[in-house]
């Protein structure tokens, strides 16, 4: 049996990146055009020709604003989860705004025809040792994965010592299956080649062969990305160069790169992918 490898896609537009949340106040996010349409037709074209599925987390601003989004990735067999209301940071919202945002999130999902949602990613990978109170949060709203631990290091967000596979995070409220996006072990640290900017920095063949390792192994991949790096012809907003590198670097490449991947291996949603490796219990 072929190893279910996991993809899936934070569902935001370009607008409202961690990179650029200087340039677009919130305030303003409504008075800005979506581009959103431009990379969902590419994504949802690419994993129906590779007969691939995924896991479309969701931000709860984006649902209500674009129900038909969720309903075309539930209609074509895809799994939504949640990416949280309108992309804060966990440390910035706290426990208790943690939880409403969840309630808001939530509630845009169901609206929007999408059952409630097993999964949870949050923004910018930012559940990490500071903010490891919002497992307990998760689990205690019936989560029952997250994919929001990056085990590697970086300024803003991670966890490098964490467990890299897939593993158990025990909390007061019951058990959550840990589903972080890969990395692979270079010289002793984790290197990030699970997606984002990495997967249109590296080269392609770094990737596919991260892959292959782990589906040599019998052991799945989690890999993701968003709509705005399908769109190569989005605004250029006017920020520092580091910024503007890590978000636009590669946009050209994202489409052929992903097309390559499901060409190779088998894709599915995080949830179908924990259920085929024996990690989570069907619905």
């Amino acid at each position: 049996m072929s190893t279910k490898h996991a993809i899936s896609f934070d569902v935001e537009e370009y607008y409202q990146v961690a990179n650029l949340r200087l340039n677009f106040p919130k305030q303003d996010w409504d008075e800005i055009p979506s581009r959103l349409s431009i990379g969902m037709e590419h994504i949802l074209s690419a994993l129906k020709k590779h007969n691939a599925r995924a896991t479309f987390f969701f931000l709860g601003w984006i649902a209500e604003r674009h129900p038909d989004w969720v309903k075309r990735c539930l209609d074509a067999g895809h799994e939504v989860a949640s990416h949280g209301y309108d992309h804060d940071f966990l440390w910035d919202l706290g426990p208790e705004g943690v939880v409403s945002d969840l309630e808001r999130t939530e509630a845009a999902l169901e609206a929007a025809g999408a059952p409630r949602p097993r999964g949870f990613r949050a923004s910018t990978f930012t559940l990490t040792r500071k903010t490891f109170w919002a497992m307990d949060i998760l689990a205690e709203r019936g989560y029952t994965y997250d994919s929001s631990v990056h085990p590697v290091r970086h300024p803003t967000y991670g966890i490098a010592d964490f467990e890299p596979g897939i593993s158990v995070v025990k909390t007061e409220a019951g058990s959550l299956v840990e589903f972080p996006v890969s990395t692979r072990k270079i010289f002793g640290r984790n290197l990030p080649v699970g997606g984002g900017g990495y997967f249109r920095l590296y080269p392609g063949a770094l990737i596919r062969n991260a892959v292959a390792d782990l589906d040599r192994r019998g052991k799945p991949a989690c890999i993701y990305l968003h709509p705005w790096e399908f769109d190569p012809e989005q605004p250029r907003a006017k920020t520092s160069a580091s910024k503007a590198f890590r978000h636009y670097v590669g946009l050209r490449k994202t489409l052929p790169r992903l097309e390559a991947l499901l060409s190779k291996f088998e894709f599915v949603g995080l949830e179908e992918s924990l259920i085929a490796s024996g990690d989570l219990e069907p619905r």
